[in-house]
Protein backbone atom coordinates (compact mmCIF):
# COMPACT_ATOMS: atom_id res chain seq x y z
CA UNK A 1 0.00 0.00 0.00
CA UNK A 2 1.30 3.51 -0.61
CA UNK A 3 0.99 6.36 1.46
CA UNK A 4 1.80 9.66 0.51
CA UNK A 5 1.46 12.54 3.75
CA UNK A 6 4.16 14.73 3.19
CA UNK A 7 4.58 15.65 -0.79
CA UNK A 8 7.96 17.09 -0.60
CA UNK A 9 11.08 15.52 0.85
CA UNK A 10 13.51 17.89 0.26
CA UNK A 11 15.47 14.30 -0.96
CA UNK A 12 15.60 15.56 -4.36
CA UNK A 13 16.91 19.34 -4.40
CA UNK A 14 20.86 17.89 -5.37
CA UNK A 15 19.84 16.31 -8.36
CA UNK A 16 19.28 12.80 -7.23
CA UNK A 17 15.55 10.76 -6.66
CA UNK A 18 15.78 7.23 -4.62
CA UNK A 19 15.04 3.90 -6.92
CA UNK A 20 12.92 1.69 -5.64
CA UNK A 21 15.57 -0.59 -4.18
CA UNK A 22 16.60 2.79 -1.90
CA UNK A 23 19.58 3.32 -4.23
CA UNK A 24 20.17 7.07 -5.01
CA UNK A 25 20.54 8.02 -9.04
CA UNK A 26 21.03 10.80 -10.72
CA UNK A 27 17.72 12.31 -11.89
CA UNK A 28 18.97 12.01 -15.41
CA UNK A 29 19.81 8.57 -15.15
CA UNK A 30 18.36 6.73 -18.11
CA UNK A 31 16.35 4.37 -15.79
CA UNK A 32 14.94 7.63 -13.84
CA UNK A 33 14.03 8.69 -17.77
CA UNK A 34 12.49 5.87 -18.84
CA UNK A 35 10.34 5.36 -15.92
CA UNK A 36 9.51 9.07 -15.99
CA UNK A 37 8.78 8.76 -19.63
CA UNK A 38 6.29 5.96 -18.70
CA UNK A 39 4.75 8.33 -16.23
CA UNK A 40 4.43 11.29 -19.23
CA UNK A 41 2.69 8.28 -21.71
CA UNK A 42 0.32 7.97 -18.87
CA UNK A 43 -0.47 11.55 -18.67
CA UNK A 44 -0.98 12.11 -22.33
CA UNK A 45 -3.34 8.96 -22.07
CA UNK A 46 -5.18 10.91 -19.41
CA UNK A 47 -5.50 14.06 -21.17
CA UNK A 48 -6.93 11.49 -24.31
CA UNK A 49 -9.21 10.18 -22.13
CA UNK A 50 -11.26 13.75 -22.34
CA UNK A 51 -12.03 12.74 -25.55
CA UNK A 52 -11.82 8.92 -25.80
CA UNK A 53 -14.73 8.89 -23.27
CA UNK A 54 -17.00 10.56 -25.68
CA UNK A 55 -15.75 9.11 -28.71
CA UNK A 56 -16.06 5.16 -27.61
CA UNK A 57 -16.91 3.75 -23.80
CA UNK A 58 -14.70 0.11 -24.89
CA UNK A 59 -11.27 2.30 -25.73
CA UNK A 60 -11.84 4.22 -22.85
CA UNK A 61 -12.20 1.22 -20.70
CA UNK A 62 -9.22 0.09 -22.45
CA UNK A 63 -7.29 2.92 -21.76
CA UNK A 64 -8.19 2.64 -17.83
CA UNK A 65 -6.84 -1.07 -17.69
CA UNK A 66 -3.67 0.63 -19.78
CA UNK A 67 -3.20 3.37 -17.18
CA UNK A 68 -2.92 0.98 -14.28
CA UNK A 69 -0.65 -1.18 -16.01
CA UNK A 70 1.81 1.64 -16.78
CA UNK A 71 1.81 2.20 -12.91
CA UNK A 72 2.63 -1.37 -12.45
CA UNK A 73 5.37 -0.94 -15.61
CA UNK A 74 6.95 2.41 -13.76
CA UNK A 75 7.64 0.25 -10.53
CA UNK A 76 8.52 -2.32 -12.48
CA UNK A 77 11.41 -0.09 -14.02
CA UNK A 78 11.74 1.51 -10.52
CA UNK A 79 13.32 -1.46 -9.05
CA UNK A 80 15.97 -3.17 -10.94
CA UNK A 81 16.60 -6.59 -10.81
CA UNK A 82 19.88 -7.37 -8.72
CA UNK A 83 19.07 -10.22 -7.53
CA UNK A 84 19.41 -8.57 -4.42
CA UNK A 85 16.90 -9.58 -1.58
CA UNK A 86 15.11 -6.20 -1.08
CA UNK A 87 12.56 -7.43 1.87
CA UNK A 88 9.31 -7.00 -0.74
CA UNK A 89 8.51 -9.41 -4.03
CA UNK A 90 8.80 -6.19 -6.65
CA UNK A 91 6.03 -5.93 -8.98
CA UNK A 92 6.81 -6.75 -12.52
CA UNK A 93 4.82 -6.96 -15.64
CA UNK A 94 4.09 -10.23 -16.35
CA UNK A 95 2.75 -12.01 -19.97
CA UNK A 96 -0.56 -12.07 -19.21
CA UNK A 97 -0.41 -8.10 -19.23
CA UNK A 98 0.48 -8.56 -22.82
CA UNK A 99 -1.38 -10.83 -24.07
CA UNK A 100 -4.36 -9.01 -22.93
CA UNK A 101 -3.21 -6.00 -24.94
CA UNK A 102 -2.49 -8.32 -27.74
CA UNK A 103 -6.25 -9.41 -27.52
CA UNK A 104 -7.10 -6.11 -27.72
CA UNK A 105 -4.83 -4.76 -30.51
CA UNK A 106 -6.81 -7.50 -32.64
CA UNK A 107 -10.32 -6.78 -31.44
CA UNK A 108 -9.92 -3.37 -32.15
CA UNK A 109 -7.79 -4.23 -35.58
CA UNK A 110 -10.81 -6.98 -37.14
CA UNK A 111 -12.72 -4.15 -38.41
CA UNK A 112 -10.11 -2.29 -40.28
CA UNK A 113 -8.91 -2.14 -43.48
CA UNK A 114 -5.63 -2.78 -44.19
CA UNK A 115 -3.69 -0.13 -44.88
CA UNK A 116 -1.74 1.13 -48.13
CA UNK A 117 0.23 4.31 -46.65
CA UNK A 118 1.21 5.66 -43.53
CA UNK A 119 -1.40 7.38 -41.96
CA UNK A 120 -0.91 11.06 -40.62
CA UNK A 121 -2.00 11.32 -36.70
CA UNK A 122 -5.65 13.29 -36.74
CA UNK A 123 -9.35 12.51 -37.75
CA UNK A 124 -11.20 12.72 -34.04
CA UNK A 125 -9.73 14.55 -31.23
CA UNK A 126 -9.19 11.38 -29.62
CA UNK A 127 -7.74 9.52 -32.46
CA UNK A 128 -5.15 12.84 -32.34
CA UNK A 129 -4.17 12.57 -28.99
CA UNK A 130 -3.51 8.82 -29.22
CA UNK A 131 -1.07 9.57 -31.82
CA UNK A 132 0.51 12.07 -29.04
CA UNK A 133 0.67 9.12 -26.69
CA UNK A 134 2.00 6.47 -29.20
CA UNK A 135 4.63 8.70 -29.91
CA UNK A 136 5.69 9.54 -26.69
CA UNK A 137 5.23 5.72 -25.95
CA UNK A 138 7.82 4.88 -28.91
CA UNK A 139 10.25 7.29 -26.77
CA UNK A 140 9.50 5.07 -23.78
CA UNK A 141 10.58 2.35 -25.77
CA UNK A 142 13.61 3.66 -27.01
CA UNK A 143 15.01 4.53 -23.57
CA UNK A 144 13.95 1.47 -21.67
CA UNK A 145 16.00 -0.40 -25.24
CA UNK A 146 19.11 1.54 -24.56
CA UNK A 147 18.74 0.52 -20.85
CA UNK A 148 18.69 -3.37 -21.16
CA UNK A 149 21.05 -3.03 -23.62
CA UNK A 150 23.43 -2.07 -20.70
CA UNK A 151 24.27 -5.45 -19.44
CA UNK A 152 25.08 -4.29 -15.76
CA UNK A 153 20.86 -2.48 -15.91
CA UNK A 154 18.07 -5.00 -16.60
CA UNK A 155 14.91 -4.61 -18.30
CA UNK A 156 12.32 -7.81 -18.09
CA UNK A 157 11.46 -9.56 -21.22
CA UNK A 158 7.47 -8.49 -20.59
CA UNK A 159 8.07 -4.72 -19.55
CA UNK A 160 10.03 -4.88 -23.04
CA UNK A 161 7.10 -6.46 -24.71
CA UNK A 162 4.50 -4.35 -22.98
CA UNK A 163 5.76 -0.92 -24.01
CA UNK A 164 6.27 -2.30 -27.48
CA UNK A 165 2.39 -3.69 -27.99
CA UNK A 166 1.26 -0.33 -26.12
CA UNK A 167 2.79 1.99 -29.12
CA UNK A 168 0.55 -0.68 -31.52
CA UNK A 169 -2.17 -0.54 -29.38
CA UNK A 170 -2.65 2.79 -29.43
CA UNK A 171 -1.87 3.21 -33.55
CA UNK A 172 -4.98 0.72 -33.73
CA UNK A 173 -7.28 2.32 -31.00
CA UNK A 174 -7.05 6.03 -32.84
CA UNK A 175 -7.50 4.16 -36.31
CA UNK A 176 -10.39 2.55 -35.29
CA UNK A 177 -11.70 5.36 -33.46
CA UNK A 178 -11.32 7.35 -36.80
CA UNK A 179 -13.49 4.24 -38.57
CA UNK A 180 -16.84 5.44 -36.97
CA UNK A 181 -15.82 9.31 -37.87
CA UNK A 182 -13.80 10.25 -41.45
CA UNK A 183 -11.64 7.84 -41.77
CA UNK A 184 -7.88 7.43 -41.41
CA UNK A 185 -5.78 10.70 -43.03
CA UNK A 186 -4.02 9.26 -44.92
CA UNK A 187 -0.15 10.07 -46.09
CA UNK A 188 0.22 11.66 -50.08
CA UNK A 189 3.81 11.18 -50.56
CA UNK A 190 5.04 14.61 -52.45
CA UNK A 191 1.47 16.04 -52.28
CA UNK A 192 2.87 19.47 -51.75
CA UNK A 193 5.70 20.02 -54.17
Amino acid sequence: MVVLNRIYTRTGDQGQTSLGSGERRPKWDIRVAAYGTIDETNASIGMARLSTRVESQMIDDMLGRIQNDLFDLGADLCTPDTGADLGYEPLRIIASQVSRLESEIDLLNKDLEPLRSFVLPGGTAGAAALHVSRTICRRAERLMTELASNKAEKVGEPALQYVNRLSDFLFVASRHLNLGASGDVLWTPGANR
